[in-house]
């Protein structure tokens, strides 16, 4: 089944430390246009966002302490349409595998993403940004009727 995503958008926004900076510049840049959509952010992102924006904020917990799975939680169960993760490729992270979680399930349920400010300003000049939009979502009904293996516990 298909996902149609309203107009209001909601935003799921994270970045590493070393583009925490980053993410708000670009954030200033496009806030009248956050200000149209329901805003996500892991912890200290969360809090600068808010702070700089001066616009509401759902905050989860810090990335390295779940917030990156709550986000994931909250792609699989359609309730966000949209992550703007800027990460940081120079620094291994701690959370690496949650990390990689997150952007699997992004891919996983066709949800858009973008990873750096380039790709966030074309995606949010994008007119789907501002209208409803119907997300192909894969069927994956016979991966979850698959054979396995008989195994002895």
């Amino acid at each position: 089944m298909d996902r149609i995503l309203e107009a209001r958008k909601r935003i799921a926004l994270v970045a590493h430390d070393h583009k925490k900076e980053e993410l708000l510049a670009w954030a200033f840049s496009c806030k009248e246009q956050l200000s149209a959509h329901e805003l996500f952010a892991t912890g200290t992102t969360g809090n600068m966002l808010e702070k700089a924006l001066h616009l509401p904020v759902h905050k989860l917990l810090s990335g390295p302490l779940g917030g990156d799975q709550q986000i994931g939680v909250m792609i699989a169960e359609a309730r966000l349409d949209v992550l703007i993760f800027f990460w940081d490729p120079m620094e291994a992270q701690p959370h690496d595998p949650d990390v990689k979680a997150l952007l699997r399930l992004a891919a996983t349920y066709n949800l858009p993403v973008a990873c750096n400010a380039a790709t966030a300003d074309f995606m949010f000049s994008s007119p789907f940004m501002t209208e409803a939009y119907r997300a192909l979502q894969t069927d994956y009904s016979q991966y979850l009727k698959r054979q396995l293996p008989n195994q002895s516990i």
